[in-house]
């Protein structure tokens, strides 16, 4: 199932709702400066509603047909093979791609591969549990049945994360009406059945190993690093 799921649901009550939830969502999400790379993996149509791409001169939609924001950057390719150099973006968004993408965990780890060190991540994702969303193409069994293949538990992607090094800084549910965000990890509650969405920022860690410093044992038994032998010879009287 492509895309076409995406655009066809934002066309329902339901869907414009979860539009507007999303695009206020990403609004106050996106904190980086007019100066700063953005990169949007897979295009929404309406990206002037969430950030001004004339003033983000460095914002860039990837999509396989070149579409996207008119005042945006335009890359085709595919997002499983960014052509973009490593370490080089500062914010990655990815709005309802991953369900879509039967490359997806390698497209993670490109994702992982061309942010910088504390660069942050924003992934949109429909939450399987919904009852809306599960409900909005009930009629159309072969539809629901290939589409219920795509999705991604909040846990999965999670996991996805940590493998990949990012620390999750926020998770939220986007409902109806509301969108609640938690710190960190999320906990199953009776809203999740009813919220449209999740969404999941995240920051890449960057981890430096610190040398160990070789131990040594004396002739009494007692643990001493080779770096305190030498001070300890270099401060001992030497006597006549």
């Amino acid at each position: 199932m492509k895309r076409k799921f995406l655009f066809s649901f934002y066309e329902t009550p339901h869907g414009k709702l979860l539009q507007k939830l999303e695009r206020d969502f990403l609004r106050r999400s996106i904190k980086v400066s007019c100066k700063q790379t953005i990169l949007q993996l897979g295009y929404l149509g309406w990206e002037d509603e969430f950030i001004d791409c004339a003033l983000f001169q460095k914002y860039s939609i990837l999509d396989s047909k070149g579409k996207g924001c008119a005042d945006a950057v335009k890359i085709v390719a595919k997002s499983y093979r960014l052509p973009i150099q490593s370490e080089t973006v500062d914010l990655v968004i990815v709005p309802h791609l991953l369900e879509f993408d039967p490359n997806r965990f390698q497209t993670m780890r490109e994702i992982e591969r061309i942010l910088k060190p504390e660069g942050e991540l924003i992934i949109l994702n429909f939450n399987p549990l919904s009852i809306w969303i599960r409900l909005q193409f009930i009629w159309n069994i072969k539809m629901s049945d290939s589409w219920l293949g795509h999705f991604i538990i909040r846990r999965r992607t999670l996991d996805w994360l940590k493998l990949l090094n990012f620390e999750v800084k926020t998770t939220s549910e986007l409902s109806l009406n509301s969108i609640v965000t938690s710190s960190g990890q999320f906990s199953l509650s009776k809203g999740t059945f009813f919220a449209m969405s999740y969404a999941v920022i995240a920051i890449k860690r960057q981890y430096s190993l610190i040398p160990l410093t070789p131990i040594r044992f004396n002739a009494s038994g007692l643990v001493t690093t080779a770096s305190s032998l030498k001070s300890f010879s270099q401060r001992t009287p030497k006597h006549d």
